[in-house]
Formats: structure tokens, sequence, C-alpha cells
């Protein structure tokens, strides 16, 4: 049953950045966009890309993203030769010896799930990032090039390089340097955390990093500076598109409010080549531009609102009510805000009841969350 390519994308991260919304669910569960969960992105592009066999590797509070994607039926990934499979990090040696040790080790444990498949090409994907990609056009870049592995890159300002794997590479894309989250960035040039692995290359990589006591095993710090080091070929394949890591509060938000600043993500697939899929099929949410009082904000049927709301997003049943206010916010689906009450530049978790007249972040200099699970 060999593939040409397996997806494996890394969903057990524990999310802490982004506070009480993982509480209770792993981070690619988080809700986005008015009817979307984040995982929805990468699985999407996988079944858009013709991926038909992708592995979710789960770990932290994993049970509800495990029964949420299920066997891939909404991804149209569960037909007789395509397949989503969760893949939870297993027991191993010493009791209670169950987590993935790094994303490299995360590959690592399920390299069974691989050679089953015998994939020329491994793709590692994150689950915690929202943007469209076809993954097809970036592995036709890898085989033309015969290259070992190829990372997704994109420019980043010079603040926010800290914050990634940065490379340099020549003009013809090969990488001669990489650093992970360096304190003082030699560029700009910033991993998306996508790599294609020409697989027989990555399964010898990661055996002997797993044999490495000193490795933390992981891509950006182990595997790929050991494949530079042995001058193995390694590409940049530069990504224009919109591109967002929502592992943050702050980053969550604003990825929710370029939904409405006519950013280049469009869910609404206007162009219907590039549908983003979901549990939810049968509510839409819509860009109201005046209506009422609903202004620039994106609105999913089977909300009510019959206060002001503006420059929003509004999840599924959210109800806002008679004199309230919501403002520059993020609504998970239940929300309740009551009569008179007022919200600010916010993220309002699943089910929160917004008491009546209360007032919420006024101030607004920063993102505030509001969770029963803080």
């Amino acid at each position: 049953m060999s593939r040409e390519v397996v997806a494996m994308i890394l969903a057990g991260g524990r999310g802490t950045r982004l506070e009480a919304l993982t509480a209770k669910v792993a981070k690619p569960a988080v809700y986005f966009g008015g009817k979307y969960r984040i995982i929805d992105f990468p699985l999407s592009n996988c079944a858009n890309s013709g991926i038909d066999i992708v592995g979710v590797l789960t770990q932290y509070e994993s049970v509800l993203l495990g029964s949420y994607v299920g066997s891939g039926i909404k991804w149209g990934l569960d037909g007789t030769n395509s397949s989503a499979a969760i893949l939870p990090a297993r027991e191993r040696g010493e009791v209670g010896a169950t987590w993935y040790e790094g994303t490299a080790d995360a590959i690592y444990q399920n390299i069974s799930f691989l050679d089953q498949y015998d994939p020329e090409y491994v793709l590692i994907l994150s689950g915690d990032h929202i943007y469209k990609m076809d993954y097809a056009l970036m592995l036709e870049a890898h085989k033309a090039r015969a290259a070992d592995c190829t990372i997704a890159v994109l420019n980043v300002s010079l603040e926010e390089a800290s914050r990634f794997g940065i490379m340099n590479a020549h003009k013809d894309g090969t990488i001669y340097e990489f650093e992970e989250k360096p304190a003082k960035p030699k560029s700009t040039l910033a991993s998306m955390g996508i790599y294609i692995f020409t697989y027989q290359e990555l399964k010898k990589y990661l055996i002997e990093d797993a044999k490495d006591e000193n490795s933390k095993h992981d891509f950006g710090m182990n595997i790929i500076p050991n494949m530079l080091n042995d001058h193995k070929k390694l590409y940049a394949y530069e990504f224009d598109g919109y591109w967002k890591d929502v592992g943050t509060v702050d980053s969550l938000w604003q990825a929710n409010m370029d939904l409405l600043a006519d950013k280049e993500l469009d869910l609404y697939n206007l162009k219907k080549d590039w549908k983003i899929y979901t549990s939810d099929t049968t509510s839409h949410p819509q860009i109201i531009g005046s209506e009422g009082k609903v202004t620039n904000s994106m609105v999913t049927q089977g909300c009510i609102v019959d206060g002001e709301v503006s420059g929003s997003v509004l999840f599924d049943s959210v109800h806002i009510g008679v004199g309230a206010k919501v403002v520059d916010s993020v609504l998970m689906p239940g929300v309740l805000i009551e009569e008179g009450a007022e919200v600010y530049k916010a993220i309002v978790d699943e089910g929160v009841v917004v008491e009546a007249n209360s007032v919420i972040n006024k101030e607004a200099k920063k993102v505030e969350l509001v969770s029963v699970n803080k």
C-alpha cells in the first residue's frame, strides 16, 4: 500500500500561551473564524492538495480533538484509499512515559505508521496555523531539486524573527545556515513549521537522533542542523499568502480581526477552488457591512443580536441582549451578553455569560480573555 506522500500533523502541543482557551481542549481544537477549529486548516489543505493519508499526532487534552477528527469524513479522508488516523503518544519503557519528547520524537514514535504506507516523501505540518497552501506545489519543487528536505518559509519583521526558526539561503534557495529562535537573528527568512522530507533520509536521522541522550529530539534544534552539518540538500520554499501562527491570545484575536479587514484569507471561497472543510456544514459566517445595529462583523447564522455589534466575530448561538454593545471582539459558541453589558477588544470563551450592565475592557489597551476556566 505504498504512497508517494504521507502527511503528519503535529497536534500535541500544550498550548499554554492560549491560557484558559486550552484548559480543557487541545490547541488545534480551539475555535476560529465563526465556525471553524484551527485543525480544519491543515486538514483541508491536505484534502485540497490531493494528500489522502494523514496522521494526526495528539497528546495534551486529546479526547475532543480525536473525536472531532474521527475518521476524517469531514475532509473527505475516510474513503477506501484515504485515511485520517489519530496517533496518540504511546506508553513506553517506564510507567507513565507517554509524552512525545519533541517534534522529531513524535514522528520517530510513528515510524511504523509511515512504514506501512512506504512513502517516498513525508510532509510534516503544525496543527496551530491559519493559512491556505497547496502542498502539491511544494512537493513538485522538492522533487525538481532532488532535495532531502524542503522548508516552507516566509519573510517576517526583524522584531518577530526571534520567535521562529531562521535561516540563510542562497539565491537558488539552498539553505546553508539555520538557527532555532535565535536571540540575534541574522535574517528574516522564517520557517513556517512545514517540512517535506525524502522519507528514507528522514528515517535515518530520526533513528540516530533517538539514540542521542543529549538531543531535544526537535526538528529545528536537532534534525535540520544535523542534516546541514552532513551537507544534505536543504532548500527554502517561499510562501507569499496569508499565514498566522495563532498560538497566543493576541495572535488568535488578530487573525480573527484579519478576516474583517479584507485580508488574503478568503473563508467564503468565492473562487470555489480551496474550501476549508469543517464539522459545521450548515451555518455560514457572514460579513455584514451595515445591517441594523451590526457593522463590519462576521455573524454566524443562529446568533441573536438585539444590541450593537461592531468589528467582531460571533460564533453560533451567541446572544447579544438589548442595549448591549460588543466592539472588536471574538465571541465563541453559546456566549450570552446580557442586557446593557459592554465588551471591548476581547475573546469571550465558549458558554460564558457576561452579566447585565457589566463593562469589560473599555480601555482596550490589550486583548482581554474572558473564560470560566481562568
